[in-house]
């Protein structure tokens, strides 16, 4: 099994998608998965799910769980499943629970500020 930990991501975050701030927190959790990259998971409580809908894309993973993805809705496009969270995920990663991660791309920015 893949070595999984979550920790408190410390400092402020930001995401941003279509030129606007999508949210802000203080919040924030570091998901770390052997072999790749850390992911910012933020508390959809601090997200504009306003630009979220939900899509019809459903992904699994042995160690976390099957993920909803969302899209997101801007002024000008819809950054198709954009958007993931595992709303019921594997009990040993139940912090997640109630997050959303983003797919860093060149419209979507998951910044430190």
């Amino acid at each position: 099994m893949a070595q999984i930990s979550i920790k408190k991501a410390h400092g402020k975050w930001s995401i941003r998608a279509g030129g606007a701030v999508l949210g802000e927190t203080t919040n924030a959790l570091a998901l770390l998965e052997e072999g790749h990259a850390p992911v910012i998971y933020f508390p959809a409580s601090d997200v504009a799910t306003a630009f979220l809908e939900r899509s019809s894309t459903r992904t699994h993973c042995p160690h976390k769980g099957d993920a909803t993805h969302f899209s997101i809705v801007t002024k000008s496009t819809t950054l198709q499943d954009a958007v993931w969270s595992y709303e019921t995920p594997n009990a040993d990663l139940d912090a997640v629970k109630g997050y959303l991660a983003f797919y860093p791309s060149d419209q979507v920015f998951v910044e430190q500020i």
